[in-house]
């Protein structure tokens, strides 16, 4: 069968325009996600009564955007909100929360078995409580200490995804064998966290 000279225009404009696609459509170059670390961000809890049990003076939750890296007022986008050794997130914004088990320099990726969740009236996505979410309380020391490996994931306001490790949960991130519970200011967080802005699960 003979190929008409039209038919070669035809099939060399195709392969010009084919060509031309392919090198335009290059994907962009991949930015390596960076590790942001926030210190002494500082969260008081309630004064309680110890006699009592009761609230003598209750504090305000202190706000923390993961998207500006900035602590925000509770009118703006906030995703988390600290006070005490409680963490909320923005459930009215579809911020979500997942704990998993893991190195943080080592988790590259949201794990697929990674069970996210918001706030609800009964119970928090970061469980509050030794041993039940992201830290241990040891009643003989009377201290709070990060759980090992415990890394915290967020989606955010901007359904982008986070990683996160609470490193301290005292002032000026001291050894545990320096933390004198009397003495030692606490509620002042120090943490690190890795946010993918292109809303991807990769890390």
């Amino acid at each position: 069968m003979k190929t008409s000279i039209k038919q070669l225009a035809i099939s060399a404009l195709a392969l010009t325009l084919f060509t031309a696609c392919s090198e335009g459509d290059d994907p962009l170059p991949i930015v390596p996600v960076e590790t942001q670390m926030v210190q002494d961000f500082e969260a008081p809890n309630d004064v309680i009564d110890r006699t009592t049990g009761t609230i003598v003076e209750e504090r305000p939750f202190q706000y923390f955007s993961l998207e500006q890296n900035a602590q925000v007022s509770e009118g703006d986008d906030w995703d988390l909100a600290f006070k005490g050794t409680t963490i909320r997130v923005n459930a009215t914004k579809n911020v979500s929360a997942a704990i998993v088990t893991g190195i943080f320099d080592q988790i590259d990726s949201v794990p697929a078995d990674a069970s996210f969740a918001s706030d609800t009236e009964t119970e928090l996505a970061i469980p509050t409580g030794g041993g039940n979410g992201w830290y241990n309380y040891n009643p003989a020391l009377n201290t709070i200490t990060p759980i090992p490996g415990r890394v915290i994931l967020v989606k955010t306001t901007e359904g982008n995804f986070v990683k996160m490790e609470i490193l301290s949960y005292y002032k000026g991130n001291p050894p545990v064998a320096e933390i004198d519970p009397f003495t030692t200011p606490s509620a002042h967080y120090t943490f690190r966290f890795a946010l993918q802005p292109n809303g991807s699960t990769e890390f």
